[in-house]
Formats: C-alpha cells, sequence, structure tokens
C-alpha cells in the first residue's frame, strides 16, 4: 500500500534530503474500507451540470477563520513586512513585479521551539544529522535548574524572526495559537527533539509538569512582553505518530494517549496558577480524522474536561470519517472543532479546494489552517522559496485558490449547508451578503445552478448583478473578478471551467 510522504518531514528521498524517511503518514484512502467510505462521502461530487440548493435553515456555527503555521518559513522571513500584509491582511501587495491580493489571514500558529546549543552539567542536545538548521526551532528554558523565568536558564531573545512575524500578525488582527512539536531537547529521554530510535515515547516522565510549565510560561511572558495573547495552547503535535524518531527532519515527540492525559490537566494547572485562566487548551493536533476520533474517545470525562478545543490535522485528504469525528467533538462533547493543519503536493490548488470543501460537508470546523504558505517544495508552497539560499520565489496557482477562500468567507459568517462537497455557502446577516464557493472537481466544463429559493428575500447589487472570482487550476484566470453574472429570481446559473474554482457575493440576502 502506498504510504504519501509527511508533509512536516518534506522531500522523501530525494536530492536535497537523501535520508528522510520512506515512509510516511497513511490515508484512509489505502486503508482496509477507506476507498469504499470515501466513495460513500462524496455524493455530492459534481461530474456534470448540477443544481446545488442552499439551505439557510442548516447551519454551522460562526467562522473563525483561516491561518497558517508559522514553521518555518517565519523563521527566514519573519522581519519582511511585504510577507505579513500579504498573508495577514487583504491589501494589494507588490510581489516579485506583480501586485497579489493579501490573503486575509487571521490565525497565526506559533511553534515553540525544542533546541538550543548549550550545556547543562556536560549534557547538550543531541540532533538529527537528517534535520536542517532553518528546521531547527530554538526554545527558551534553556537549563532546567531553574524554572523561573526571570533567571539566566531562560534566552527570551531565542527564535527572534519567527516571533518577529508573530507579533507582526497579531499587530494585522490576528489571533494565536501556541503549539509545541517537542518538549525542549533536555526533556526528552535521549535529548533529541526529533525523536526516540524506534518512534516511542520520549517525553521523561519527570518533565511532564515541566513541559506544560515552559509552554505557559511562555503564553504569559508573550502576553506581557510582545503584547501577544495566545487564544489557545496546544502541547503536542501529531503525538500518536510513529515517524518522530532520532534520524527525523525536523523537531517531532511521539506521545500516547495515555501520556496526553497526564500532561493536560499540568497544562491547566500551570496556565490557571499565572492567571492565564481566559487561555483555553486545545489537543491533540492528531494526523488525521480517524487517529483523531480515537485518540479523544480514549480520554477520560476528566481530562476531555481540560480541553476546550479538538485541534485534527488534514493529512488523510479525502478520506477518513469527519463526520463521525464532528458528531463525537461537537454534537455529543459540545467542543470545538479545527482543521489545525493539512497541506498537500498540488501546487495547482485543486487538491487543496476539493479537500477543503470535504471538510466544510462533512468536518464542519470554525477555522482551517494552512501548514505553511511558504515552503521550499512548489507543490507544498503558496509561494515557494529557494531552501539553500533562503530567497522566496514564485507565486503558485495554489495562492490564488486560498485567496478565493479566505477573502471571502469571513470570521462572523455563519455557515450554511449546501448539501454538496464542492461547494460552501456562508451568511453575513448584517451586510445580507451570501458568499458561496464552489469548485468544478471534473475534467469537464459545466455549469451549476445555486438555488436559493429558502432565502426570503435575495435582490443582488444593480441590476441583480452578482459580482464572481474565478481561479482556473489548469491555467487561465487568478483570482480574476468578472462583472458578468445575474441572477434570474432567487437562481443563479454560473458556467465553470474544468478545475475551475469561483466565488460569488449575492448581496441584498435575507434568511
Amino acid at each position: 500500500m502506498s504510504a504519501p510522504q509527511h508533509p512536516e518531514q518534506q522531500h522523501t528521498q530525494d536530492d536535497r534530503h537523501p535520508h528522510a524517511p520512506a515512509i510516511r503518514r497513511r490515508t484512509l484512502l489505502t486503508a482496509a474500507g477507506g476507498a469504499v467510505l470515501g466513495t460513500a462521502l462524496a455524493t455530492g461530487t459534481a461530474h456534470a451540470d448540477a443544481t446545488i440548493a442552499v439551505n439557510p435553515s442548516a447551519t454551522y456555527g460562526s467562522w473563525e477563520g483561516w491561518g497558517t503555521s508559522l514553521a518555518w518559513w517565519a523563521d527566514a522571513f519573519g522581519d519582511r513586512d511585504d510577507f505579513a500584509d500579504i498573508f495577514f491582511t487583504t491589501k494589494s501587495v507588490a510581489y516579485g513585479g506583480r501586485t497579489l491580493p493579501g490573503l486575509g489571514l487571521n490565525i497565526a500558529r506559533y511553534n515553540l521551539g525544542a533546541c538550543s546549543w548549550n550545556s547543562v552539567n556536560g549534557e547538550s542536545m543531541v540532533a538529527s544529522a537528517a534535520i536542517p538548521a532553518f528546521k531547527q526551532i530554538e526554545g527558551y528554558w534553556q537549563d532546567w535548574t531553574n524554572e523561573d523565568p526571570t533567571a539566566s536558564t531562560w534566552k527570551w531573545t531565542a527564535d527572534a524572526k519567527q516571533r518577529a512575524m508573530l507579533v507582526k500578525a497579531t499587530r494585522r488582527g490576528a489571533i494565536s495559537e501556541l503549539f509545541a512539536n517537542s518538549p525542549m531537547w533536555w526533556m526528552c529521554y535521549n535529548h533529541n527533539p526529533s525523536g526516540a530510535a524506534g518512534g516511542g515515547d520520549n517525553l521523561q516522565s519527570w518533565n511532564y509538569r515541566r513541559h506544560a510549565s515552559h509552554l505557559a510560561s511562555v503564553a504569559l511572558y508573550a502576553r506581557n512582553n510582545w503584547g501577544v495573547n495566545f487564544t489557545t495552547v496546544e502541547a503536542f503535535n501529531e503525538p500518536s505518530s510513529a515517524w518522530w524518531t532520532a534520524t527525523g527532519t525536523q523537531e517531532g515527540c511521539h506521545v500516547d494517549a495515555s501520556v496526553q492525559s497526564a500532561v493536560l490537566p499540568y497544562l491547566r494547572s500551570e496556565l490557571t496558577k499565572r492567571g492565564l485562566t481566559g487561555t483555553r487548551i486545545s489537543a491533540s493536533d492528531e494526523t488525521s480524522y480517524d487517529l483523531a476520533r480515537t485518540t479523544w474517545n480514549s480520554f477520560s470525562a476528566t481530562t476531555k474536561s481540560c480541553v476546550d478545543r479538538v485541534n485534527v490535522h488534514g493529512y488523510q485528504g479525502s478520506g477518513g470519517r469527519r463526520d463521525l469525528l464532528y458528531t463525537d467533538v461537537v454534537t455529543t462533547a459540545g467542543k470545538g472543532l479545527w482543521n489545525s493543519e493539512t497541506g498537500d503536493v498540488d501546487g495547482t490548488g485543486l487538491t487543496l479546494a476539493s479537500n477543503l470543501l470535504m471538510d466544510f460537508r462533512w468536518l464542519h470546523p470554525t477555522a482551517w489552517v494552512h501548514w505553511q504558505v511558504m515552503d521550499p517544495t512548489a507543490g507544498w508552497a503558496m509561494i515557494a522559496y529557494d531552501e539553500g539560499t533562503l530567497q522566496p520565489g514564485a507565486v503558485q496557482t495554489k495562492y490564488y485558490v486560498m485567496a478565493q477562500f479566505s477573502r471571502h468567507v469571513r470570521p462572523g459568517m455563519t455557515i450554511i449547508d449546501t448539501g454538496v462537497d464542492h461547494a460552501v455557502a456562508a451568511l453575513d446577516r448584517s451586510a445580507r451578503r451570501l458568499v458561496i464557493v464552489a469548485a468544478n472537481k471534473s475534467s469537464s466544463a459545466q455549469t451549476l445552478t445555486f438555488d436559493l429559493s429558502c432565502f426570503t428575500t435575495v435582490t443582488g447589487g444593480s441590476g441583480g448583478v452578482v459580482p464572481r472570482w474565478n481561479t482556473v487550476t489548469s491555467g487561465g484566470d487568478l483570482y480574476t473578478a468578472h462583472t458578468d453574472t445575474y441572477l434570474n429570481g432567487k437562481s443563479l446559473n454560473v458556467p465553470f471551467a474544468a478545475g475551475a474554482v469561483q466565488t460569488l457575493e449575492v448581496d441584498g440576502v435575507v434568511a
């Protein structure tokens, strides 16, 4: 069975990373029964002209926003205001001889580092031979002999560039989450922040509370000194996965569910005793929808009470029981749910759109976070950069596909059911505006008809005009604005080229 490359351990056995592990995360599409389930859930996939009924009586919460993690691109470009504007505003920004529509991201996930290069009592970090320098993020608590954050055992000048981008994003209105790929190296059994030799648990049992203390201390320091209030703190990153090994290409740490259960109460306690009672806890950033459900259901009621929101990564692609995770977490447990990290190797953006629309149809998260907006591999990137020189490069079509969603489905909008996995609708009640983003995932052109008859009022703009923006992932329009589409009563007919993603803004809408 095939095993797709792990996106955080990128560049599978290529000439730049010859030692990268060959085994990556597995998707449900290749697991037993996965293909059948994927087909069952994809009942709305568009292959011919189709009608989509937008139903305002079925809603899925208030949208919180769009985001990106800051590791590792911000470690290279965190001092650049142009990238802060490109990603965290909706301004038009000059870049590379063109003008980019700012993505308007409003969530920044800050990666608390696990590395330092000092020695403590003759002991020092053990680094994987395969980890490149730009993936080694310096942590703040560098000497375990003193837990006081005002002591010299803490280095608050560390990680300057990623921290700079965090502050820039915050000043542009972004909310933030603090997360850790690994505990500090000295908290690991083998002092290697890339993982244990066999991929097993690597957080020393006597450091469960100290890992929580490190996170809480950084959250407090950020509030008091950086002007950053972390909305949530996440202690783990894909903790149940077995690919975090001593020869890995990034920071990572396997943490069994039982160990997660032991750490989470410490995290709540450490935050609370610092006065961070409003700082919430998210968990557990598992790699897939199904693994997230397994981990969540293994927690006791006491452990679950420490968690305010379940974070899941979207690397199962079109597979996995998104619907069951939603039921377990949101319906049954009453918790929040985010797709807190996802990515793919398709630089056209069509895979991004397809998987994101599957999330809207079945997972119903209230936020969606891309792994890295900048990456050395063009397929993963929205804007690529050179790994050796750290020079920024080409804008990928994926960037413009992201703009179709993030510039129009905005925080505070209500997500509305469309009944299909190739279109999402969001209503801004105060502005009386309905936003629809849809994709033609087929290989031929088609016309999609949007039935808005369930709304009380639908007028559109002057003369019934409906502005639209179009990106053709196979080549053509790149987030190109058009004003050639008009309502026909409460119906809207829109031609889609093969592989096109379009956004429609219908004004004068009352539910």
